[in-house]
C-alpha cells in the first residue's frame, strides 16, 4: 500500500511539473509566432494604401450585423456609430430581437424607418420575423432593422442577419461596441490580399470602462479604474496580441470574438450558422466552419490582425463576471466534446494536431489540473509530507514566469501602437500584472471550475441581463446578450 502511494505521490508531483513546464514552453513560442506575425504585418501594411481599396470597385461589399435585445439606452448612438463607418459599400443591418422597451421605437423616431416589402429568404431557420424596416431618409439608406420573435441568444438573432445580409462578407458586432472607423478597412484586407481564401477575420478588442465617450463614439482611451475591469484589460492584451496573432501565423486559430468578426457568408451558411445551444456560439462557429473546410478539402486561412478596432464593456461586479465566465467555460466544453472527433484527428492537419489539443489541455483542462494540484498540495501540508524548499522553488518560479509573460504583452502592445495617453497609465498595468496571479487569478480558476461542473452535471444556464457602469457619458447599460467576446 506505501508504494502505491509513493507511486501517485510521484506521478502527481513529476506530472505537474513538467505539464507546467510544457505549458510554459508553449507560451514562449506563442509570444515568438506573435512577434514574428506582428512585424511581418507592420512591414505589409506600411505599404497599404487605404485610399485604393476606397476608390475601388472591386472592394467587396460588407454587411454589418448587430443584435439588439433591450438597448433603449444606447441603441441610437449605436447604430450611429455604425452607419459612420468609413468604407465605400456596406450596410448596417439591426436585428431588434423581441425587445420589451422602447427600442424599435426609438430607431423608427430617429431614423425615420417605414416598414417594407423584403425578400427575406430564411436559410438558416430562426424566430419568426415580424417586420423589416427602411429608412425614408437617403442619409439612412444603408440602413436595415428587422423586428422578429425573441430567440433567447445572440446566436438566433445574429442568423437572421444573416439571412437577410446582401454582401458575401458579414461582419458581426454587438449595438453597444465602439468600433473604429477604419475598422472595415483593416479587417477586408485579408480576404482582398490573401491568395488562399480567407474565411474569418478578427481584431484586437479592448475594454472601455473608464474611457470616454461622448455620442457613440471613442474620445479617450483610458487604463480602467475598478478592480475587475483592470484585471481584464490585461487578459484581452494577452489573449488577443499574445495569443490571437501567434494562432493566425500558423492558421491554427479556432476563435474570432462574437463581439468582432469579419466572415465570409457562403462558408457559414453551408456550416449551418451559429448554433443556438451554444454557449460559445462564437468558438463553435469557426470551429465548424473550419470542419466544413477540411472535411470537403478546400485550403482556407482565419486570420487576425494586430490593431484595435473594437471597445466594449466588460463586467465590473463579482456577480455578472461570475455569470459570464461560467458560460464561456461551459461553452468551451460544450465544442470540445461536440467536435470531438478533431481530436488529434490528422485528416484536420494543424487544426486537428495541434489548434484543438492546445484546447483541450491548455484552455479546458489545465484550470481543472491547477485545482487539483491545489488540493494536493493541501492534503501535503496538511499530513507533513511537503518538501517546502521543492514547492516554494516551484510556486516562485511559475509565478515569476506569469509576471514576465504579461509585463512582455503589456510593453509589447505598447511599443506596437496602443499608446496610453500617459506612461503612468502602462505603469499600472505593469503594476497590475505583479499582483494578478495572487488576486485575480484565483477567480479565473473558480469560476472555470464552476463552468466545468455545470457543463458536467448538466446544469442549466440562462442568457441574463448585465448593467453598465462605465462610460462617462450615462450610457451605463451592457449588451443584454452574454455572449462570448474574448
Amino acid at each position: 500500500m506505501e508504494y502505491v502511494k509513493e507511486g501517485i505521490r510521484f506521478t502527481f508531483e513529476h506530472g505537474i511539473f513538467y505539464y507546467g513546464i510544457f505549458v510554459m514552453f508553449t507560451y514562449l513560442m506563442l509570444i515568438i509566432f506573435s512577434i514574428i506575425e506582428i512585424l511581418k504585418y507592420r512591414r505589409k501594411n506600411s505599404f497599404i494604401s487605404y485610399d485604393s481599396l476606397l476608390a475601388s470597385q472591386y472592394t467587396p461589399g460588407i454587411s454589418v450585423i448587430a443584435p439588439a435585445y433591450n438597448e433603449g439606452e444606447v441603441i441610437r448612438n449605436g447604430v450611429h456609430t455604425l452607419l459612420s463607418l468609413n468604407y465605400p459599400k456596406f450596410e448596417v443591418i439591426v436585428i431588434n430581437d423581441g425587445s420589451t422597451d422602447d427600442s424599435l421605437q426609438q430607431l423608427i423616431d430617429e431614423y425615420e424607418l417605414v416598414e417594407v416589402d423584403f425578400a427575406y429568404h430564411e436559410e438558416i431557420v430562426t424566430q419568426p420575423v415580424k417586420k423589416i424596416y427602411k429608412s425614408t431618409n437617403p442619409v439612412y439608406a444603408k440602413l436595415m432593422v428587422i423586428d422578429k420573435e425573441n430567440g433567447k441568444s445572440k446566436a438566433d438573432a445574429s442568423n437572421a442577419g444573416i439571412n437577410a445580409a446582401s454582401y458575401a462578407l458579414f461582419l458581426c458586432t454587438d449595438i453597444d461596441c465602439i468600433l473604429h472607423k477604419d475598422t472595415l478597412l483593416k479587417m477586408v484586407k485579408p480576404f482582398v490580399e490573401e491568395k488562399t481564401r480567407v474565411i474569418a477575420t478578427g481584431a484586437v478588442i479592448r475594454i472601455s470602462n473608464s474611457c470616454e465617450v461622448e455620442n457613440g463614439f471613442l474620445k479617450k482611451v483610458k487604463v480602467p479604474k475598478q478592480f475587475l475591469p483592470l484585471f481584464q484589460e490585461l487578459e484581452y492584451i494577452r489573449a488577443f496580441l499574445m495569443g490571437r496573432m501567434a494562432w493566425s501565423r500558423i492558421n491554427g486559430l479556432m476563435l474570432v470574438s462574437g463581439g468582432l468578426g469579419l466572415f465570409d457568408k457562403e462558408i457559414v451558411l453551408k456550416a449551418g450558422g451559429y448554433s443556438h445551444a451554444s454557449f460559445g456560439e462564437d468558438l463553435e462557429l469557426v470551429t465548424r466552419m473550419r470542419v466544413y473546410m477540411e472535411d470537403n478539402k478546400k485550403k482556407y486561412k482565419v486570420k487576425y490582425i494586430p490593431e484595435s478596432m473594437c471597445w466594449t464593456e466588460v463586467p465590473s461586479t463579482l456577480s455578472v463576471y461570475a455569470q459570464q465566465r461560467t458560460r464561456w467555460t461551459k461553452g468551451l466544453a460544450q465544442t470540445l466534446w461536440f467536435h470531438k472527433k478533431v481530436f488529434l484527428n490528422p485528416k484536420y492537419k494543424i487544426f486537428g494536431l495541434v489548434s484543438f489539443p492546445y484546447w483541450v489541455f491548455f484552455e479546458w483542462l489545465a484550470p481543472i489540473l491547477e485545482f487539483g494540484g491545489i488540493i494536493y498540495y493541501i492534503y501535503i501540508i496538511v499530513t507533513g509530507q511537503i518538501a517546502w524548499p521543492y514547492a516554494i522553488a516551484l510556486l516562485v518560479f511559475i509565478y515569476s514566469f506569469s509576471v514576465m509573460i504579461t509585463i512582455i504583452s503589456v510593453l509589447w502592445d505598447e511599443i506596437t501602437g496602443m499608446k496610453y495617453q500617459k506612461k503612468s497609465e502602462v505603469l499600472k498595468l505593469c503594476a497590475a500584472a505583479i499582483i494578478e496571479p495572487l488576486v485575480y487569478h484565483p477567480l479565473v480558476l473558480f469560476f472555470s471550475i464552476r463552468g466545468n461542473w455545470f457543463f458536467l452535471t448538466g446544469r442549466k444556464l440562462h442568457w441574463g441581463i448585465m448593467t453598465r457602469s462605465g462610460f462617462k457619458n450615462g450610457n451605463n447599460k451592457l449588451s443584454n446578450y452574454e455572449q462570448r467576446k474574448l
